[in-house]
């Protein structure tokens, strides 16, 4: 019996971020069975990232006799024009097409930033899907009253198994926590000022602050992550030096494999206020969460999903200074960030382990093939 065929029309790594990862993921699983002599699916790819390639990669959608096209879309007005016209080709092709929306500002896109007849053809578009992918329960609002509600699936994200320690490298981290003096906090992402990186800024300036008027050092910041934007790199530098922060922040630049690993053993608070406009479920909060971090974030897109207020972090809504999550900090003492630290980890590998993000998607596809 021959194995269904699902083309991805997706963005491959690189460059890596969350959405891209999550594709390789996927694509590179025991669910191909060019990787696995038992998988279910043949898997095969027309990579988007480039978008020299339109013309190339349309031509290479039309010839695939795929059973499905798992699509991975675009939150922006230019990416969508690109969309539109793929879904219009795999329609005029009767080719069945399964989205999948790695953020949370399409539906805002639509009807706020686009003109009448692009809107009318994204809602045209989407009524006729085989189905959408969305990363969390409060995310499935952006397709509602665009597709029927039983085509619409929840998959959140996973944490990549190699970032992960093991449970006695885990149980050894909280076991310092009861007799460490000064926490590292965390910021791990890419430097856009949206994903909050200047609200650590401050913490880290209040922290110095608190301690030069005598008060016992709790705090030490760590940066890590790529600066797309020299106007970034250079407010980052500024605000260090100008505020002679240098003993309480650290830029580690773009780590990963051991480097990252480490980073997330030794740090022990993780902040991510992000209000970024397509952010849908950030994976470096369930990779802090998976690896015993206790969590500062926003209530932006899905992440009141999986971080809630006073249970495994603090979660910023608009009326927060960071004053207020400074002290909301200062407050939570370390038996406290340890008990959200262990909720954090066990809500990890069970809710968003990468084998189970795996078996979610396999169960869609099965669904819609």
């Amino acid at each position: 019996m021959s194995k269904k065929k699902i083309c991805f029309i997706a963005q491959f790594p690189p460059p890596m971020h969350g959405l891209s990862k999550a594709v390789e993921t996927l694509y590179n699983s025991e669910l191909s069975a060019s990787v696995n002599p038992d998988g279910e699916f043949e898997f095969e790819k027309v990579d988007i990232t480039n978008n020299k390639n339109f013309l190339k990669n349309l031509l290479k959608i039309s010839k695939s006799k795929a059973d499905l096209f798992y699509f991975t879309i675009s939150q922006t007005k230019g990416g969508n024009l690109r969309d539109l016209v793929i879904f219009k080709l795999l329609e005029l092709q009767h080719k069945k097409c399964l989205i999948h929306l790695h953020g949370g500002y399409y539906r805002q896109l639509v009807d706020n930033d686009m003109v009448g007849w692009q809107r009318k053809a994204n809602y045209k578009a989407i009524k006729k899907l085989a189905g959408a992918i969305v990363l969390s329960k409060s995310l499935k609002k952006i397709f509602e009253k665009m597709i029927d509600d039983d085509k619409i699936f929840v998959v959140e994200n996973c944490v990549d198994d190699q970032y992960l320690l093991t449970d006695q490298e885990i149980e050894e981290k909280l076991a310092s926590l009861e007799n460490k003096k000064v926490l590292h906090v965390l910021w791990l992402s890419n430097f856009i000022r949206s994903k909050g990186y200047p609200l650590v800024l401050e913490m880290a300036k209040a922290e110095k602050e608190r301690v030069d008027a005598g008060g016992e050092r709790r705090f030490h910041f760590d940066f890590a992550g790529k600066f797309f934007e020299d106007s970034e790199k250079k407010y980052f530098e500024s605000y260090i030096k100008d505020n002679e922060l240098e003993k309480y922040v650290t830029y580690h630049g773009i780590v990963g494999g051991e480097a990252k690993r480490r980073l997330l053993k030794e740090c022990y608070i993780f902040a991510l206020p992000t209000r970024y406009p397509n952010e849908g479920q950030p994976i470096s909060i369930l990779e802090a969460m998976g690896n015993g971090m206790f969590i500062i974030t926003t209530d932006h897109a899905g992440i009141p999903d999986i971080v809630e207020d006073g249970v495994n972090g603090i979660v910023m809504d608009n009326t927060y200074t960071v004053k207020n999550v400074y002290d909301k900090l200062l407050d939570s003492d370390n038996a406290k960030i340890k008990k959200s630290s262990i909720v954090n980890r066990n809500n990890s590998k069970e809710d968003y382990s990468q084998q189970n993000y795996i078996n979610h998607i396999r169960a869609v596809f099965l669904k819609r093939i």
